[in-house]
């Protein structure tokens, strides 16, 4: 792919098939139902809809190409992707370096069934990664972390991991791979969400995890064979179609997300605010430094937990949800999931509303009573 092409034209040219007269011009679903064997015995493509799938491979070579990986992998959630990437990374007698202040569900599952099975598992907030990293044979960061948009150095981080052996995963959810290329930054390994901004409509469960480590991902591939966390093959089709449109779609949201962090930064409701687009966020050095652009999530601190609720419940606009990256914009007050954040914590996921639109509509939203 050419790579002078900017977003929109390198998301669309991700899912283009190859021309073909009489064919429609954008991908169509192919069911995973029965396939007709080859004679040659030894041909296992499309035998089984649980190993091989014609949309399944389209959707995995457009993920490869966004992230500049070799190879991607579809799993049938963001979770099923973590997950079956940590069972063949993560052995027993390992240790494993995961994020304190991401996504609260990694954690979860790292702790209730990976240490019992004897891989030692270390939490370690996004500042302390680099740290925690020097004795770790596998190594998760999720950057900029969920919900509190910390960064991580991922060039320092990786050139901690390599010398060592050690696996480095990168969690680019947040980011995107139009925000973010961590393989270009020395991960291994980059694990995502589809179901946020690349498919972008609310609609649907999908994750995947893309590199160029042969020796990880043909296992992984193994892996998913056995275990069954795939993807359906319409759910492949409906992030295909998604990703036609994520380059205009991420670019508006980044768009809202910084002009909304800018006016909530003056705002007297408002506490705190993150965003690592922010020239004096504390993150904004090293975001600067590696992220092409800082994304579509802002994080707010409001009052107190009814102070989150009556900014949705007065704006015309918000919807309160906890996924996020989706055409709509939504509010997600993260302590009511467990986060260790204040109970005012608000994420807000901007979609692609007109900016002077979304501005208005929530500065309204966060006047005094009764408004």
């Amino acid at each position: 792919m050419n790579g002078s092409y900017g977003d929109s034209t390198r998301s669309l040219k991700a899912v283009a098939s190859e021309t073909v007269p009489g064919e429609p011009i954008g991908p169509t679903p192919v069911p995973a139902a029965a396939y007709h064997l080859s004679a040659d015995e030894d041909d296992a493509l499309d035998s089984y809809g649980r190993r091989h799938n014609p949309t399944w491979r389209q959707m995995e070579a457009a993920l490869a190409r966004l992230e500049g990986a070799t190879t991607a992998l579809a799993f049938g959630s963001g979770m099923a992707a973590i997950t079956s990437l940590l069972r063949v990374v993560a052995e027993p007698g390992t240790t494993l370096v995961v994020p304190a202040d991401g996504y609260y569900q990694v954690r979860a599952y790292a702790t209730e069934y990976l240490a019992p099975r004897g891989v030692s598992v270390v939490q370690a907030h996004s500042g302390q990664m680099c740290e925690a990293a020097r004795d770790a044979d596998v190594v998760l960061a999720e950057t900029p972390a969920n919900p509190g948009l910390d960064v991580v150095d991922l060039h320092r981080l990786s050139m901690l991991c390599r010398p060592r052996g050690a696996v480095l995963i990168v969690d680019n959810t947040t980011a995107t791979p139009l925000g973010q290329q961590p393989l270009s930054l020395g991960a291994d390994v980059v694990v995502a969400s589809a179901t946020k901004a690349l498919a972008g409509h609310h609609d649907l469960l999908a994750g995947y995890v893309a590199g160029n480590r042969a020796d990880i991902l043909d296992r992984l591939e193994r892996e998913r064979l056995l275990a069954g966390p795939i993807l359906g093959a319409f759910e492949a089709w409906l992030v295909l179609r998604g990703l036609a449109t994520f380059g205009l779609r991420y670019e508006r949201q980044c768009q809202n997300a910084a002009a909304l962090a800018l006016m909530l930064r003056s705002h007297p409701a408002v506490t705190t605010v993150r965003y690592p687009g922010l020239p004096d966020d504390p993150s904004h050095a090293v975001a600067a430094q590696q992220m092409r652009r800082f994304g579509g999530i802002v994080s707010v601190e409001l009052a107190d937990a009814d102070a989150v609720h009556r900014l949705v419940d007065r704006s015309d606009l918000l919807v309160g949800a906890t996924s996020f990256g989706g055409v709509h914009t939504s509010v997600d007050r993260r302590a009511r999931w467990g986060d260790a954040v204040p109970a005012g914590f608000a994420r807000i996921s901007c979609g692609i509303e007109d900016t002077e639109d979304l501005l208005a509509d929530i500065e309204s939203a966060l006047g005094g009573p009764g408004r």
